[in-house]
């Protein structure tokens, strides 16, 4: 047997040789963040309520603010943009793993020297100084990914599709709950926007009896005054609104992308009073990782494992094939004859020997980044875990704060009522009633905040438990 020439030693030897340009991909634990089985602020477990009560659902203007979002906000919009570039590219990924076909077509024109072939060459005259040739050639290439790096690159495309839609997904979730949020606000500016009015009514009626009793000369100009005072106070209180009006306006057309009069038409039409639902038996915190978050966080995990892998499997030789068939001809009435077709068949091996350390940093890099995607994996699960119990334990105390707040208002209510019949009937002091009025008058107003901030509290437990989808999954248990 012949012996191996020299030239064909080192091509032998540079495939094993290849494999060794940089050390194995580094092996990154990624184990799943435990959490606990039961939230830490937990509800009645016997609540039938459902998650998606926790919605004012029932509000015309939510109703229609978040049908508007859902088909023009231009957060969600961008959002479902890029799960479509992330789609292109998972078929541009996958299209690398096909063969490449072509076709090209040409005219060449040539024109030679035969003094090149040496003045005293007398084959020199016989040369046809111009050429003209026609040519046209159908090409295919295909690298035959031998280790894999084609298709690690097609799975962390894919996998950056689902990213994509559950980070248009929490977009989503992100806009119902501040569209949700923005309409009790608007809610809750009502219920004390009816307060103050009671408020002015009531401080109205007592400036007009104590001009009445001045007049009589049975009460002193003092109190009349008085009485304007904690009517023209109410009435500032309820101008006073009107900037919290615009500000939450402003952030509707901003979530929905409608004009101000679209929305405030949408916010004019009549909602339910303020009257928060229990909170939901708590549900498995397992759940918390169907957050549309936590999934998009799961996605770019996986997309930095295969973009590890495919660093990984650049040390490794790369085979590629290509062929060529075509006609060419130096006749255009020859061009179809057989003897115009032409062809080309080629194997090509290539693989890197020493680069100085370049696919190691490749490999590094991509080691880092798949460290990166895990913490922000870990960030989000506990994120979710803390929104959660923040929400359950947030409802508890707004509810309890609610409730106080509704008696409160309605024993100074009282308070107040009794205080005017016994000013009527000379058994107590105008400064005696001014003093039950005013107190009457604040309570009414920090009665319809503290119901606001349940209704919000439970809107934030919706966002926090992943909305519909958790909503969904819980009913799959």
């Amino acid at each position: 047997m012949r012996p191996l020439s020299p030239r064909l030693l080192s091509l032998a030897l540079a495939a094993p040789l290849a494999a060794c340009v940089a050390g194995p991909a580094p092996e990154i634990a990624t184990p799943t963040p435990e959490l606990p089985s039961d939230f830490f602020y937990s509800p009645d477990a016997a609540s039938q309520t459902t998650l998606a009560s926790l919605l004012p659902s029932e509000d015309p203007a939510f109703a229609a603010l978040s049908q508007a979002a859902v088909e023009r906000a231009p957060s969600l919009g961008e959002a479902l943009a890029r799960v479509d570039a992330a789609r292109a590219g998972a078929r541009r990924a996958g299209a690398e793993r096909l063969p490449n076909v072509g076709v090209d077509g040409n005219v060449t024109g040539n024109r030679i020297n035969p003094a090149q072939f040496g003045a005293d060459n007398p084959f020199a005259q016989a040369i046809d100084t111009e050429q003209l040739s026609y040519a046209a050639n159908l090409t295919a290439s295909w690298d035959a990914d031998l280790f894999g790096r084609l298709r690690a690159q097609e799975r962390a495309a894919i996998a950056r599709i689902d990213s994509a839609s559950a980070s248009a997904s929490a977009v989503r979730l992100a806009l119902l709950a501040e569209i949700a949020g923005s309409v009790t606000d608007w809610r809750v500016l009502e219920a004390r926007r009816q307060a103050i009015e009671s408020d002015v009514e009531a401080a109205t009626q007592l400036a007009s009896l104590a001009r009445t009793r001045e007049d009589a000369g049975i009460a002193p100009g003092f109190d009349r005054v008085r009485a304007e005072a904690a009517a023209s106070a109410s009435r500032s209180r309820l101008a006073a609104l009107e900037s919290e009006r615009v500000r939450i306006v402003g952030r509707l057309i901003t979530l929905t992308g409608l004009s101000g009069s679209d929305v405030s038409a949408a916010l004019a039409l009549g909602g339910p009073e303020l009257s928060p639902q229990t909170a939901p038996a708590a549900l498995p915190s397992e759940l918390l990782a169907n957050r549309p978050d936590v999934v998009a966080a799961a996605a770019e995990l996986a997309a930095s494992d295969a973009d590890l892998a495919a660093a990984a499997r650049a040390r490794f030789p790369r085979l590629s094939l290509s062929a060529v068939i075509g006609l060419l001809a130096f006749n255009a009435g020859d061009f179809f004859s057989e003897d115009s077709v032409v062809g080309t068949l080629t194997a090509g091996i290539a693989a890197p020997l020493l680069d100085f350390g370049r696919i190691e940093a490749e490999i590094d890099g991509a080691a880092a980044n798949k460290r990166v995607a895990f913490q922000a994996y870990r960030g989000a699960v506990f994120q979710a875990l803390g929104d959660a119990e923040a929400a359950y334990g947030l409802i508890a105390a707004s509810d309890e704060e609610a409730a106080l707040a509704v008696q409160e208002r309605d024993e100074l209510q009282r308070a107040a009522n009794l205080a005017n019949d016994r000013y009527r009937a000379g058994l107590a002091s105008f400064l005696e009633v001014l003093e039950a009025r005013r107190a009457a008058d604040a309570s009414g107003e920090r009665a319809a905040a503290a119901l606001g901030r349940a209704e919000r509290a439970r809107i934030l437990l919706w966002q926090a438990l992943g909305g519909e989808r958790a909503g969904e999954r819980a009913a799959e248990s």
